[in-house]
């Protein structure tokens, strides 16, 4: 993943930002027909951004996409968190149709989720499938499928997410390739 966005929150607190982006060039200079949205939704008030450091993950479309070198980040808003998010992220993991452990890369059918936390904590599911550029060139995000929706993981637990719908086709159009992963982020 080389197009990861840190996001430091000093608050204190669990927040919900929404941020917009602008492409800059490798001489920073705005690259205007280049449309710039995350994977985890901090664009669009998605993401729960614990107290601390955490990241999204940036897409890059339009033409000169692949001659960004940074972008500028403006903060329009950040409101508290209804449910904060938790210290450590919450792990996933590919089941088969029987509940045993196999590789993101095969077609499975459920994802469980584990929560290190003492407190219950609510996270979205994303599958991606990462491109394969040549050496020199990032790597991108190009499809993005929603795994289920919004999950609460109790403290010190699991929950299982079936693969359904649109999550269940791209496992089936992807599995065995070779640059996929399953993200769970904190949301809500």
């Amino acid at each position: 993943m080389n197009q990861q966005l840190e996001i430091k929150n000093v608050s204190g607190g669990s927040l919900v930002p929404i941020l917009s982006f602008s492409a800059l060039d490798k001489n920073h200079q705005v690259l205007p027909e280049v449309k710039v949205s995350t994977v985890y939704g901090s664009d669009r008030g998605d993401l729960v951004a614990p107290y601390g450091t955490s990241i999204d993950i940036l897409r890059f479309s339009g033409p000169g996409k692949h001659d960004v070198a940074d972008v500028r980040v403006k903060v329009h808003s950040t409101a508290t968190a209804l449910i904060p998010a938790g210290e450590h992220e919450v792990t996933t993991q590919a089941l088969d149709i029987h509940g045993r452990e196999i590789t993101r890369f095969e077609r499975f059918s459920k994802v469980r989720l584990t929560n290190e936390d003492d407190f219950p904590v609510s996270v979205r599911i994303a599958y991606i499938l990462w491109d394969q550029p040549p050496k020199g060139v990032t790597q991108q995000a190009v499809e993005v499928t929603a795994v289920g929706g919004l999950t609460v993981v109790p403290p010190h637990g699991t929950a299982v997410v079936k693969v359904t719908g649109d999550a269940a086709a791209a496992v089936a159009r992807n599995s065995n390739g070779p640059a996929v992963s399953i993200k769970a982020y904190n949301s809500q």
